[in-house]
């Protein structure tokens, strides 16, 4: 796989460059470039499978380099210092959403989830456009906020999710457990229009991935991973409807 770096920062491009090259010896670094005029030029000339790419440059924004050339094929992974700026945006179509300073892990996450991407990255590119002009059009991705990164997963790929105070953990089909800074409830929403459901004060579940309902002991959910959540006694009746209306 090879990439190329956009960052106004040198420094934080070789230490970007360095960690592709200690974590990642399967990317090959083919270019780098400090600003959108220079991206720009650059991807005229090489054609990467990913864009490592700041948002905030000297000349403009990462999103300008995608209005430039509307016709990238490469995915993008956004590396920026800021937790706030553009994410509603972003969240939904790029690979990635890392901050700095990137966690050895986190980057070899994000090049997994780049190589498993399937074709078609022009339309991923698109899409990130169309969330940018109509916000309300959003598709089913979701962004996962933790104090050290930002996770973009198919909301499809969350198995469930349980309060911890005022934050929340998310566990994902691939065995990921991943904590979130935020409350369950402001998620809530979103994800009951996706087919979740609320079966505890404390708990939210995907029923396309719920296995079982047990009675017994209270009752609980038995998930597709194997774990157990459970039922509270004020939403065992809408439990039951819900089985029985399958």
């Amino acid at each position: 796989m090879t990439a190329i770096i956009v960052e106004d920062m040198p420094q934080a491009a070789q230490v970007l460059q360095k960690d592709l090259e200690t974590h990642c010896p399967g990317v090959e670094v083919i270019g780098t470039a400090q600003s959108i005029v220079a991206a720009a030029k650059l991807l005229n000339q090489v054609d990467p499978d990913l864009i490592f790419l700041d948002i905030l440059l000297g000349d403009g924004t990462g999103f300008d380099l995608l209005e430039i050339l509307p016709n990238l094929r490469a995915r993008i992974v956004f590396v920026t210092a800021s937790d706030e700026f553009a994410i509603r945006a972003f969240r939904y179509a790029a690979v990635d959403y890392l901050l700095k300073p990137v966690e050895p892990g986190q980057l070899i996450e994000a090049v997994r989830r780049a190589k498993t991407q399937l074709p078609g990255a022009d339309e991923s590119i698109h899409l990130l456009k169309e969330t940018i002009r109509r916000p309300e059009a959003l598709p089913n991705r979701i962004s996962l906020a933790s104090q050290e990164r930002i996770l973009v997963v198919e909301i499809e790929e969350i198995v469930r999710c349980e309060a911890d105070g005022n934050n929340t953990r998310f566990a994902l089909s691939n065995g990921e457990k991943v904590f979130v800074t935020k409350t369950l409830k402001q998620y809530e929403q979103l994800l009951e229009q996706h087919g979740f459901l609320r079966i505890h004060q404390s708990h939210l579940v995907n029923a396309r991935y719920i296995q079982e309902f047990v009675k017994r002991d209270g009752g609980y959910i038995r998930m597709k991973n194997s774990d157990i959540v459970p039922v509270s006694v004020r939403k065992k009746a809408e439990i039951m409807s819900f089985f029985e209306g399958l």
